[in-house]
Formats: structure tokens, C-alpha cells, sequence
């Protein structure tokens, strides 16, 4: 996989307080990703970006909520959130610490 689709799959992490206690109980990161990327993908993208071991990989499709703009009505757009599950004793440090 090139630099330039790396970059293109992996958006963010997705931070909640659900996504930091799996993440501290099961040792698995959720990162906002593209819609169109599928888990090998993915599972390459970490391994290549953050230098770890990826045992697994779950997808989830958020749909976007219907919103009022002012008077008008419109609706955000569709994203994806993946879990990723890290092999024991790897670990991504994301600025949670501390």
C-alpha cells in the first residue's frame, strides 16, 4: 500500500468514553475512516502508520443525521468507525495519557 492511500484511509482517532474504556480493557483503537475502505486496508494503514500488530478489525457504517440548517433541511454526510484490536503488549499512545 503507497504513502498517499494510507493517508486516505485513516482519518482520525475516534475519541468517546466508550472508545477510552474498550481501549484500556480490550486493548482495541477506533479511528474515524473512509467510507470506501475495506479492513485489509485498514489493518495495513496502522500496522504502516503507528509501527504495531493488528490481530482484528471491526467496521461500523454511521448513517448521518437528519439536521435544520435555518429553515432548510439537509442531512450529514454517511462516515465509517473502525475497531481495531492490537496484538498483547502493542499499544498506540494517543494522547490519552496523563
Amino acid at each position: 500500500m503507497n504513502q498517499e492511500r494510507i493517508y486516505q484511509v485513516i482519518f482520525s482517532p475516534y475519541v468517546t468514553e466508550k472508545t477510552v474504556n474498550i481501549s484500556e480493557s480490550a486493548n482495541v483503537q477506533s479511528f474515524k475512516v473512509s467510507i470506501d475502505a475495506t479492513k485489509l486496508e485498514i489493518k495495513k494503514a496502522v500496522e504502516q502508520l503507528f509501527d504495531v500488530k493488528v490481530d482484528s478489525v471491526r467496521t461500523v457504517k454511521v448513517k448521518g443525521k437528519q439536521k435544520n440548517f435555518g429553515r432548510r433541511s439537509g442531512r450529514r454526510k454517511d462516515w465509517k468507525k473502525a475497531y481495531v484490536k492490537l496484538a498483547d503488549g502493542q499499544a498506540i499512545a494517543l494522547g490519552t495519557e496523563g
